[in-house]
């Protein structure tokens, strides 16, 4: 039996926008009311898609075979699935322009403070003691972060690994995670950062290494799929707002897990610790040209 294979995804938001200037008058008309309330325009009928915009039907029709659609069924599919991915996207919550540095900085500040209060109390109930355990015990460690937050703080933990002598490395590539994860034994440990815990990728790789008896540290979402395959969870509750043209500020709860879970391991080694530290300073301070500021930061 032939199966029709599923049409091309697009985006059909962009699309309509870029074909309007291009289109008869009448169907401008339908781009307009459609591009207003997506929603709206995926629930509504053909025939009142035509009487809100005050055009026929068949400019209905023929609007949905201009911009790449078969029909008005899949137009309003590709609508349905536009309109999926939040009203905010849709419609911005722009700043405003009176006293703009000041109000941005306060309504940052607050959406971060918010974040890391709602954070603190799910971390106080979280397995950190027995995760910084594994990761004093691994063999090897392996961090693995994938997008824009999570590739960069997986770089962060190992830095931070590498300042307690802990043998690490990071990966952000999808590829490289699972042919390591295919490596991998109950000697090693994987610390898995990702605030959704729904990328297919970051999941798979950690199913691999679980399957050849590596244990996982999960920095993610409870609930999550990444999250079910963690031998600890450490969770991460998100915040989103509908303020949606600054940087999550998830990146601030992974960051205090992150935190949260590397000085545990620090305070746990003790004197190595403490050594180590002391030698990093000491090298540090020679390539400065001395320990003039003794309260700078460690490897800044």
């Amino acid at each position: 039996m032939n199966v029709s294979p599923e049409p091309l995804a697009f985006d059909i938001v962009a699309r309509i926008a870029k074909r309007a200037p291009e289109l008869r008058t009448a169907e401008r008309k339908v781009a307009a009311l459609i591009l207003d309330d997506l929603t709206a325009a995926a629930r509504s009928s053909i025939g009142e898609l035509a009487k809100k915009a005050e055009v026929s039907i068949a400019t209905v029709t023929r609007f949905a075979k201009a911009v790449g659609c078969a029909d008005v069924r899949e137009l309003k599919l590709r609508l349905a699935q536009a309109a999926a991915v939040g009203q905010r996207f849709l419609r911005g919550d722009a700043p405003e322009t009176d006293d703009l540095p000041d109000s941005l900085a306060t309504r940052i500040f607050d959406d971060i403070q918010i974040t890391l209060a709602h954070n603190r109390s799910a971390l106080r109930a979280a397995p950190i003691a027995a995760a910084a355990a594994a990761l004093a015990d691994a063999q090897m460690i392996y961090v693995f972060g994938m997008g824009g937050g999570s590739t960069a703080l997986a770089d962060e933990m190992r830095f931070r690994l590498v300042r307690l002598g802990r043998p690490v490395a990071s990966y952000q590539d999808g590829l490289l995670q699972r042919m390591v994860a295919a490596t991998l034994s109950r000697e090693h440990v994987v610390v898995a950062l990702s605030v959704t815990g729904q990328t297919p990728e970051m999941v798979e790789s950690c199913r691999i290494a679980r399957e050849y008896g590596a244990r996982v540290i999960a920095l993610t979402a409870p609930a999550s799929p990444l999250a079910q395959l963690a031998d600890w969870l450490i969770p991460i509750i998100a915040n989103e707002t509908d303020f949606i043209y600054k940087p999550s500020t998830s990146r601030y709860a992974m960051l205090m897990a992150l935190d949260l879970l590397v000085t545990e391991l620090a305070v746990k080694q003790g004197e190595t610790s403490r050594e180590l530290l002391r030698r990093m300073k000491h090298a540090l301070d020679a390539y400065r040209g001395g320990g003039v500021d003794e309260r700078q930061p460690l490897g800044d």
